[in-house]
């Protein structure tokens, strides 16, 4: 396995630049399934995820091309594809999900493998299947397959969502744009993400009305044509790089991003005590000699990303004061929480609840990422702990962040990237 030794205590300076969501690009290139033709998506970035969907949309029968340091990828699609997406690369990424409304919606017909991805807690697919049921859709599970079947196409459909969930709006959205008749989605979600898709789809030809509100009027039409899109920029990696010059007491101007990708989020640097400023690129983030504690619930957009939530625990397990995180989406998250303890954070888990008293040095430790966040976490623990920090999981890191060892040292970090054997087993 591979491994990312970190070597602290180090203060980061310089430009890094951020290119197209993760969360967004492999939605919008599982749109492309509902135009047939050639369908091509710009600012993309160079992660394994994206590896992994275009190999999905090849099982499905499309060509796929990604030219990963172009930030391109090109999709043609046929008129009729597969319909089944195998397990052998769904399990690999919770994203593969998202094949389901296209397929659903086009070819009213879908058999996704049961998803896996990151281990960061329970994410049922109850709402996908009653969303789709409203819309004339026979769901059913299939020996670990998500069967959805419409011979005579879907219709649209009055839908109420339990919870603002972003793979059933993305899901439900794409699937209701080819129906017959007029479908309204009620407490959608409402992230960039979700824009951006409903944006790209808009271009394609769909109707939708009420995009970035919790209340999405969709109404279908025949066809779709294929289309070239922009992805929109990844507010979580901005944001990683936010935190990382925040903790290390750097001066980080993170380009490619703005303001209004991160309510919520520099709000709560800033009370950190880092300074936030707009440039003609994006923004520069100076941290703090030392910051301060902050208290931080995650929540559905515009509250605090979940996804930022690990880099929140390692800025207030440095920091001067107590500050308390809960978990509100993924209870699995607190995995992160025991491994950055074993570089000396003093935190209590209680519920869904993290009280972190923060400490003035980290110890350089082993460690390994339980998921992509969690990873990037502790590296950004391991840039201001003395000695060296041994990050074990990169491939989860692969997943959610392009060049990452690069970029750092670009800013000043003394991080390698190495081979090690896998542990022995004594069974």
């Amino acid at each position: 396995m591979e491994v990312l030794r970190v070597h602290g205590p180090v203060r980061l300076e310089g430009s890094v630049e951020v290119r197209g969501a993760k969360n967004s690009v492999l939605k919008l290139m599982a749109a492309a399934l509902l135009a047939p033709g050639r369908s091509v998506i710009t600012n993309v970035p160079a992660i394994l995820d994206v590896s992994i969907m275009a190999r999905l949309l090849e099982r499905l029968g499309c060509d796929v091309d990604y030219d990963s340091r172009a930030g391109v990828v090109s999709i043609d699609v046929p008129e009729r594809t597969d319909i089944q997406a195998d397990y052998q690369l769904v399990r690999a990424m919770r994203a593969s999900i998202s094949v389901l409304g296209p397929l659903i919606g086009r070819m009213r017909s879908a058999k996704v493998a049961l998803p896996g991805g990151d281990a960061i807690g329970s994410r049922g697919l109850d709402l996908h299947a009653a969303g789709l049921r409203a819309l004339g859709a026979d769901v059913h599970l299939d020996h670990g397959y998500f069967v959805a079947e419409a011979p005579d196409g879907l219709h649209g459909a009055d839908i109420s969502l339990a919870f603002p969930s972003v793979g059933a709006t993305e899901n439900l959205v794409m699937a209701s744009v080819l129906a017959d008749g007029r479908t309204v989605i009620d407490n959608a979600a409402k992230e960039p993400e979700i824009v951006d898709i409903c944006s790209m789809l808009v271009s394609m030809g769909a109707k939708i009305d009420g995009i970035g509100t919790a209340r999405l009027v969709i109404d279908g039409v025949d066809s779709l044509r294929p289309v070239e899109h922009s992805c929109v920029p990844d507010r979580i990696v901005g944001g990683t790089w936010a935190y990382a010059a925040a903790i290390t007491a750097g001066d980080v101007e993170v380009v490619g991003v703005t303001r209004d990708l991160f309510p919520n989020v520099l709000d709560k640097l800033e009370a950190a005590g880092a300074s936030i400023s707009d440039t003609e690129r994006g923004l520069r983030v100076i941290g703090p000699e030392r910051p301060r504690s902050v208290n931080i619930s995650t929540l559905p957009f515009p509250g605090f990303p979940t996804d930022l939530q690990p880099f929140a625990i390692a800025l207030n397990a440095v920091a001067d004061g107590v500050g308390v995180v809960t978990e509100n989406l993924f209870e699995a998250r607190w995995r992160f929480v025991h491994e950055l303890a074993r570089l000396g954070a003093n935190i209590a888990i209680d519920g869904n609840h993290a009280l972190i008293t923060g400490t003035a040095e980290l110890t350089g430790a082993e460690v390994e990422a339980s998921d992509i966040r969690a990873g990037a976490g502790l590296v950004l623990a391991g840039l201001v702990a003395s000695g060296t920090t041994e990050v074990a999981g990169v491939d989860h890191i692969d997943r959610g962040y392009e060049f990452f060892a690069e970029k750092l040292r670009a800013l000043g970090a003394h991080v390698e990237r190495d081979a090690v054997p896998e542990m022995l087993d004594f069974s």
